[in-house]
């Protein structure tokens, strides 16, 4: 049989990770980068993803903007069809 230890209750309340406020946690120094932030930092490629980003939202709103000109330029051209064919009654 395997005896499995249970922790006391005065174990835990000294335990300063479970009772730490967020203020005390985000007051630290900043800490090292770990995991992904190690490999996007290194040789600057954040800043390569952030460009790549910025680019496709720039593409985005160009996007956008120049379709809806040709909505327009479509919607005055229609317009001036319609008046057209009514002529003078």
């Amino acid at each position: 049989m395997t005896r499995v230890a249970i922790p006391d209750l005065q174990d835990a309340a000294a335990d300063t990770t479970v009772s730490t406020a967020y203020d005390s946690i985000w007051a630290q120094t900043t800490q090292a980068p770990v995991g992904l932030e190690t490999v996007f930092l290194a040789e600057d490629k954040l800043y390569v993803v952030l460009v790549v980003v910025l680019i496709i939202w720039f593409g985005i709103i160009f996007f956008l903007y120049r379709t809806d000109r040709k909505i327009a330029q479509l919607e005055r051209s229609l317009e001036q069809d319609i008046h057209e064919t009514e002529g003078p009654a």
